[in-house]
């Protein structure tokens, strides 16, 4: 669909974000190896409710609504903790067994030491802009009281 619809639901972020996921998934369903590190990946997906839920505020113009403030701050948390936090972890599992993650066959071996640090780069950046957007909110929302 962000193909078929580029660049509408999303930019090239988009489509590099979800075409090394995919790469990821599909790599590790083939080899059998590195399922532990996806499971953890995909579940940074939890956060997509929130995302797809302020979109369809937005284009009802429900950007002024409590629901829009309360799902602006369930989305802040969840991609804290599941995008943000999870991947500290995730960098500091793969630390701690760094010696088992260079046992995985050469190309999972070098995805897992390049896409994670790429997906966390933009989950940052991502995070960045939802802190901007949520402070911007509760700025105006205090402002019209």
């Amino acid at each position: 669909m962000i193909l078929w619809l580029f660049p509408a639901l999303g930019g090239l972020e988009y489509v590099i974000h979800h075409g090394l996921s995919m790469f990821s998934i599909i790599l590790s369903l083939l080899s059998g190896q590195g399922q532990l590190y996806i499971l953890m990946v995909l579940f940074s997906e939890s956060t997509t409710p929130f995302v797809n839920l302020r979109w369809h505020l937005d284009i009802a113009g429900l950007k002024n609504s409590i629901l829009y403030v309360g799902n602006g701050i369930a989305l802040f948390l969840g991609w804290l903790i599941a995008r943000i936090f999870l991947f500290i972890f995730f960098f500091i599992h793969m630390w701690i067994h760094f010696d088992e993650v260079k046992e995985i066959f050469p190309l999972g071996f070098y995805s897992l030491l390049v896409v994670p640090p790429v997906l966390a780069i933009m989950n940052i950046f991502w995070f960045w802009k939802i802190t901007k957007g949520l402070v911007k909110t509760l700025s105006k929302a205090k402002h019209s009281k």
